[in-house]
């Protein structure tokens, strides 16, 4: 470039700033003679802090903005969350890197450090993610479940200003913010399978600055890369939108990628589950045959009748 400056787009919260000046941190140990600026933008997602995502939007509410301005070029990448990317992006942009992924499994933390087994009959668990609780619920019904919004500090504050048993929260930021001393439980994936890319941060950038790819391609990380592709595709053809209940869980044994994955009611009430396993060059198409599986079981029906309801 001749121009050796660049611009991170990021959202202005505590986490979305660590991830950004982590991104920042690694560009900068690579090239000490550019000059690296984060630009704070405020998303929708910000501004709306008391109704649940699935409700006014979902997961594209917190990058629209930050991805206009990557279009409009007032900044040259964006540093996301990927969990908060939708399936399908805009034309003009794409997914540059994925770095190693953080660990992607939920968290709880509880009044008197208790495990999810170990919870009172009725306990109220706070969380505004229809994917957590329809999981939650499922093995157990009897839980109330709490609407939770907010940045990470002011969720883990309702944990005792709202009277809640227990809050559920994303492994990744709790250990990237140093919080790891607050967790009572890492829990399986079998019991709350994780979220579509879960602890992996997306770097996103123009499809037309091939000097930018050249730049960032160093912070990719190819497992993680391969099974956050496969997750994304899962997503991409399940076509269900945040008000649907859904998740993938991928893992790469011995260059096999297995994804497992997961729809359901939001009750809990109903859960269609199943995994494929197949060679790591496969990913997208594992998840896409995931999803199709998952669908002819039922699952379609379920996404059909959530998505009618949220756009009548």
């Amino acid at each position: 470039m001749s121009v050796k400056t660049l611009r991170i787009g990021t959202r202005g919260s505590q986490l979305a700033l660590w991830q950004a000046y982590w991104i920042k941190s690694q560009l900068e140990n690579l090239y000490p003679d550019f000059s690296i600026a984060l630009e704070v933008i405020k998303t929708s997602g910000d501004k709306i802090r008391d109704v649940p995502l699935a409700q006014v939007g979902g997961k594209g509410l917190f990058v629209k903005e930050i991805e206009q301005a990557l279009i409009d070029g007032r900044i040259d990448l964006a540093v996301h969350s990927m969990k908060d990317m939708p399936g399908v992006l805009p034309e003009a942009l794409c997914i540059g890197v994925i770095p190693k992924r953080e660990t992607p499994y939920d968290i709880l933390i509880s009044r008197g450090n208790k495990r999810i087994k170990d919870l009172p009959a009725g306990a109220r668990i706070g969380t505004s993610s229809y994917r957590r609780a329809s999981q939650m619920l499922y093995r157990h019904p009897d839980f109330k479940i709490q609407p939770l919004r907010g940045n990470l500090d002011t969720r883990i504050k309702k944990l005792t200003s709202e009277n809640l048993d227990a809050v559920i929260l994303a492994g990744a930021g709790v250990k990237r913010l140093n919080l790891e001393h607050m967790v009572s439980e890492y829990i399986d994936p079998d019991i709350i399978m994780p979220a579509v890319g879960q602890g992996a941060l997306c770097v996103e950038v123009r499809k037309n600055d091939p000097s930018i790819h050249e730049l960032i391609a160093p912070l990719d990380h190819e497992a993680s890369n391969r099974i956050v592709t496969s997750e994304r595709a899962f997503l991409k053809q399940l076509e269900g939108g945040c008000q649907v209940p859904m998740a993938a869980f991928g893992r790469i044994e011995r260059d096999v990628l297995t994804l497992a994955g997961m729809v359901a009611e939001t009750d809990g009430s109903i859960m269609y589950h199943d995994t494929v396993s197949g060679a790591v060059s496969r990913a997208e198409t594992i998840g896409r045959d995931l999803a199709k599986r998952l669908i002819e079981r039922g699952a379609g029906r379920i996404i059909a009748r959530l998505s009618e309801e949220a756009h009548p």
